[in-house]
């Protein structure tokens, strides 16, 4: 099974401070750690300059590496019609973007929990854009998978479907479809409350792929973020840490013990990073980690 490896603690580097450049990243990845692709981000991605997007896969591939998914975020719980549109339009964009540096997963969203959108109106709104999203993933080749995600960096308020019953009821919604699948990440599952086994077994023989994580609380605890999730802020709480993978809340030896059982082969992609001054030692004892455990489960 393959592993990749995305730049969490690297985000606020490259795309806000620009001290840090998508070639630099993947420079680094690829000569410090153990892996076999790189999830890029689209906030990164050049999607306006397919000379400089084709230049950015190159250099990954002359590495031995690939890029195999696309981390975004779209927003399909605006109220208005039109911005709806616009968040369709700009996904469809990334599918092609995918597609363009020889990646196979798109990442999907439901959007922002918004406090004037009712939740059945939210479910319905994601439903019908990521509905209007599959054919075009289907054209170019490309794989949507829905994440249970607890909140984009650069949003003011929390997922919509970061609840289990909610994220459920989005799939449902969806449907089915060869295009259409999950992206698992047992962190938020952790971060909205619920058991991240219990929405694995719901879910798994729909993830199509992983985001590896591990989470930690730093001064403060669920019911602190509760508090925090109930009003407006930007970016994830500060109470809330990227930990090195295995050393936070998730069991491991269960999440791989039954993606092994339902014969899992997609990609896992290591989410790790809070600190940027110790991002690659601690991705390298993730990257670690996970290539152990997935030996010793089978994933391999």
């Amino acid at each position: 099974m393959p592993l990749a490896a995305f730049p969490k603690c690297f985000l606020e580097t490259i795309c806000v401070e620009h001290a840090m450049t998508p070639e630099q990243w993947i420079d680094l990845a690829a000569t410090q750690l153990d892996i076999d692709g790189l999830e890029f981000f689209i906030n990164f991605t050049p999607v306006d300059d397919p000379a400089h997007m084709l230049a950015l896969r190159k250099q990954t591939e002359a590495h031995g590496l690939t890029i195999p998914m696309m981390c975004c975020s779209p927003d399909f719980t605006k109220p208005d019609p039109e911005g709806r549109k616009e968040e369709v339009e700009r996904q469809k964009r990334s599918i092609e973007a995918t597609a363009f540096m020889g990646g196979k997963y798109c990442r999907v969203l439901s959007g922002q929990r918004r406090p004037d959108v009712p939740l059945e109106t939210g479910i319905r709104y994601a439903a019908e854009c990521i509905r209007e999203c599959i054919p075009h993933a289907e054209k170019h080749g490309i794989v949507l998978n829905l994440e249970n995600h607890y909140k984009d960096s650069f949003w003011s308020y929390p997922e919509m479907a970061q609840k289990m019953e909610a994220f459920l009821a989005l799939l449902d919604a969806v449907g089915e479809s060869p295009n259409f699948g999950v992206n698992y990440d047992p962190s938020n599952a952790v971060v909205a409350g619920d058991d991240p086994i219990a929405l694995l077994e719901a879910v798994k023989h729909r993830v199509v792929s992983m985001h590896a994580s591990d989470r930690y609380f730093d001064g403060g605890t669920f019911e602190d973020l509760k508090k925090l999730d109930a009003h407006p802020m930007q970016g994830y709480a500060g109470i809330l840490k990227h930990g090195i993978i295995g050393q936070g809340m998730n069991d491991y030896d269960r999440i791989f013990s039954i993606l092994a059982s339902v014969g899992f082969t997609g990609w896992i992609s290591i989410e790790d990073g809070q600190d940027p001054t110790v991002g690659m030692e601690h991705l390298k004892l993730s990257a670690d980690f996970l290539r152990a455990k997935m030996k010793q489960h089978g994933l391999k």
